[in-house]
């Protein structure tokens, strides 16, 4: 990831359908994966609706961008932010975009930009649509922006876990059954958008990884005799 920490990016707030209260750490993360050379947060801020975002927007240097909402029912702010989107994709030279929301309506806007060639991070609450966290390249919960030490996984969330793993894990495996943890994170992001190993409670991959008790894992020195350790895993019964 620290490769990628220069990238430009156009961070597109949708006001309407984002909390203001997560900003500080949404930034945070964004960082993450490049410097956000253009944050925009787009909504009627002539409404006391979005008041709490006022002070927020001052602090972090977000310019907000007005659109009145003509019709009742119908979300202005989604045309906006796309129609914004568009202009700042043929017109900048950036690197990728971060749109936060939790709105299936911007499906379509980040298929696009990857067809442009361009990176886009997701970022929405678990209620977000798959249709929309699968057409990013990588998607972060922001419940997961917040420390979460109540997490408890309910069955079904620790079957599709083990699901996940064990197809990565054989994907990627020699004939003994091993696998690089690194290749294995790296093919679940790649095909799983919004894997986060802080929805269940662990910051990183080894960490959860350690918590399995069906995973076996072997940490494998590096060969110019450094203390640093490669991780492997495999399936526990797979050898």
């Amino acid at each position: 990831m620290s490769e990628k920490q220069n990238d430009k990016l156009a961070v597109l707030i949708d006001a309407d359908n984002a909390q203001a209260s997560i900003i500080a750490e949404l930034l945070e993360e964004i960082s993450k994966f490049g410097i956000a050379s253009i944050k925009r947060a787009y909504g009627d801020w002539t409404t006391t609706r979005l008041k709490n975002w006022k002070t927020h927007l001052h602090r972090y240097a977000i310019q907000p961008i007005q659109q009145f909402s003509y019709t009742t029912g119908k979300n202005s702010t989604d045309s906006s932010l796309i129609i914004d989107a568009m202009d700042i994709l043929h017109e900048n030279h950036l690197d990728g975009f971060c749109i936060v929301s939790s709105d299936s309506d911007f499906t379509r806007l980040a298929t696009r930009i990857r067809e442009a060639g361009l990176v886009v991070y997701g970022f929405g609450e678990e209620k977000t649509p798959e249709s929309f966290t699968s057409a990013c390249d990588k998607f972060i919960f922001t419940e997961n922006l917040r420390k979460r030490e109540d997490i408890k996984k309910t069955k079904g969330d620790g079957i599709k876990l083990k699901e996940i793993l064990t197809k990565a894990i054989n994907a990627l495996s020699s004939d003994d059954g091993w696998a690089s943890l690194s290749a294995v994170a790296s093919y679940i992001n790649k095909n799983n958008p919004s894997f986060d190993p802080r929805s269940y409670g662990y910051d990183k991959y080894g960490k959860l990884i350690k918590s399995l008790n069906y995973i076996d894992i072997d940490a494998r020195k590096f060969e110019d005799g450094s203390t640093n350790v490669h991780l492997y895993i495999r399936v526990k019964g797979d050898n």
